[in-house]
């Protein structure tokens, strides 16, 4: 409290001394019962102390003197108007150049365009390698896990006292989960209970599992007052520090929360924001530490808020050739989704464990659900590289991704969630879980980006995988392998073999003597409605390591 109380009285100083008027030193003489010069002063400076200790304290704005410039034009433009002769024109003209700082500040977006570019200035790729259809992506949809902590609330003693608070995903143990704290549900709930009991996590990759509470008491929580909040906590703390992105809950392996929150610098002129670290706080003590990017504790997913990479995104679609070009001219601009599920961003994790923040980029004309590209930003470190995907493709936005799943369900009024563009069997694809008008889960949705007509569905991911393999081959996409299968080649003798017709071709699988699973379809290899048992054949494979091994050529000896 010290840091805010003495920043409050050296501009309370400065505005009482813009304030009161010098002249009243004369008329304290000639007028009987006038306020003298003292008085007046100090019950103004008194005035102006509050003012400015209210106005930091609920605003939590840090507290550098650039900040003051709407306090100063406010108090140089009443001392400009109380004061006479010398002292006016004096007043006059800070009152005019606190308008001119005002203007610099408020206009600085026009002119930091540039910059906001080279500072989010990503390295540019073509083609992505996230995931490889053996993992199992973190595809439980947020809404849908929320509802699922909603209806386990039950677990938390004296319920009626908490609401679930913000709901983030990250790694804990080396599994995919969501995090959401227990929050107070108003002001007297909190001054009745004064710490919140705990909070729940659920997996991000089983749709089928439940909630568990984990009881660990936090006092510096959002939902707290006063110097417990955990905002105001970090700014009392930190005092002139620039922070962006609302505050997030950390959890390390041994289950014990944190909050963090992204500190960073401004672009220019109080405008833009560049990530340069994070605070952490321990929300039963308070105890609070701050880190670099490149020293921030290992068990932090998020060190980078999604707010920030909403940010950078945006910098880096709109200003590619400046400010005015992004309003009128719109050459090469790239306009960042927002079907992101935090900030207008998606986390997802690669087969390494890391996590990244996935955006996709579209064109800014109306009508158009072409994607441009898509970004993916490590949530670790805010380094960032944008995918233009195959270049001789024209791959479909999120956007666009979400009305096909509308129409598909149009008389259930379902509707997609998530969306996130995956490379499946060497196939850009988007996978977005479906859920109904009440939030809860019904299915996977995978839909080709390069080619629209082939898509499918079912209840898990895997299964859905499972479907759209057989969709691309029926549909002629490439099933050309994943970001790690190889082609390879074998031959053989069928021992058993099982034929599905599907619309107008034929899914066959079959088992080689070898002991492994192929799968083909007649669009593929039209001979292969011929396959029966005893049958010779020659099989050219790719080695995705799946149970049902997908085929790419198939030749039955003798025909």
């Amino acid at each position: 409290m010290g840091n805010i109380l003495l920043f409050s009285v050296i501009v309370g100083l400065v505005m009482a001394l813009l304030v009161v008027p010098m002249a009243i030193m004369k008329k304290q003489n000639k007028k009987e019962g006038y306020p003298s010069f003292a008085a007046l002063s100090g019950a103004t400076l008194l005035i102006t102390t509050i003012i400015v200790f209210v106005f930091y304290y609920m605003t939590n704005l840090d507290q550098n003197f650039t900040s003051m410039w709407i306090l100063l034009i406010v108090a140089a433009g009443f001392g400009a108007t109380l004061a006479t002769g010398t002292e006016r024109m004096v007043k006059g003209a800070l009152f005019l150049g606190s308008l001119l700082i005002g203007a610099y500040f408020l206009t600085a977006f026009v002119f930091n365009a540039d910059q906001k570019f080279e500072s989010a200035k990503m390295e540019v790729k073509t083609e992505i390698e996230a995931f490889d259809e053996k993992e199992t992506p973190a595809s439980v949809p947020p809404q849908f896990a929320r509802n699922k902590m909603k209806k386990a609330f039950g677990q938390v003693p004296n319920t009626s006292y908490y609401e679930l608070g913000r709901l983030q995903i990250q790694k804990v143990n080396g599994e995919y989960v969501y995090i959401a704290p227990v929050e107070f549900s108003g002001f007297f709930k909190w001054f009745k209970g004064d710490e919140t009991p705990g909070y729940f996590t659920l997996s991000a990759t089983d749709s089928s599992a439940n909630p568990k509470f984990i009881k660990e008491e936090m006092v510096y929580t959002p939902s707290a007052f006063f110097n417990k909040k955990i905002e105001r906590h970090i700014r009392l703390n930190y005092p002139k520090q620039i922070f962006n992105g609302d505050v997030q809950l950390e959890v390390d392996d041994e289950g014990k929360p944190f909050y963090i929150r992204t500190y960073g610098e401004f672009i220019s002129a109080r405008n833009g924001f560049e990530a340069k670290g994070i605070v952490m706080v321990d929300p039963k003590s308070g105890d609070t530490k701050s880190y670099k990017i490149d020293d921030v504790p290992d068990f932090i997913d998020g060190a980078i808020s999604p707010e920030t990479v909403s940010l950078q995104n945006s910098y880096f679609g709109n200003y590619v050739q400046g400010f005015w070009n992004s309003r009128f001219g719109k050459s090469d601009v790239k306009l960042p989704s927002d079907e992101g599920t935090e900030a207008n961003v998606s986390p997802i994790f690669d087969e390494n464990g890391d996590m990244y923040y996935f955006t996709d980029f579209t064109s800014p004309k109306e009508g158009v659900d072409s994607m441009l590209g898509y970004s993916l930003t490590n949530s670790r470190t805010g380094e960032a590289t944008f995918y233009t995907g195959n270049l001789e493709e024209s791959y479909m936005d999120s956007q666009g991704a979400l009305q096909i799943i509308q129409k598909k369900f149009i008389e259930k009024k379902w509707d997609g969630e998530m969306p996130v563009l995956y490379n499946f069997y060497g196939e850009a694809s988007w996978l977005t879980p479906v859920l109904d008008a009440n939030g809860f889960l019904q299915n996977y949705f995978i839909v080709s980006a390069a080619n629209p007509e082939i898509s499918a569905y079912a209840g898990t991911p895997n299964q859905a995988l499972k479907q759209y393999k057989t969709a691309l081959q029926r549909g002629g996409g490439s099933v050309d392998g994943s970001s790690k299968a190889e082609e390879k080649q074998t031959n053989g003798t069928v021992v058993r073999v099982y034929k599905e017709k599907t619309g107008d071709s034929t899914v066959v699988s079959f088992l080689l003597d070898n002991g492994n699973n192929y799968i083909v379809s007649s669009e593929n290899s039209l001979l292969a409605i011929y396959l029966k048992e005893n049958d010779k054949v020659n099989v050219k494979y790719m080695d995705t390591g799946e149970e049902f091994l997908p085929v790419k050529e198939l030749t039955i000896e003798g025909l």
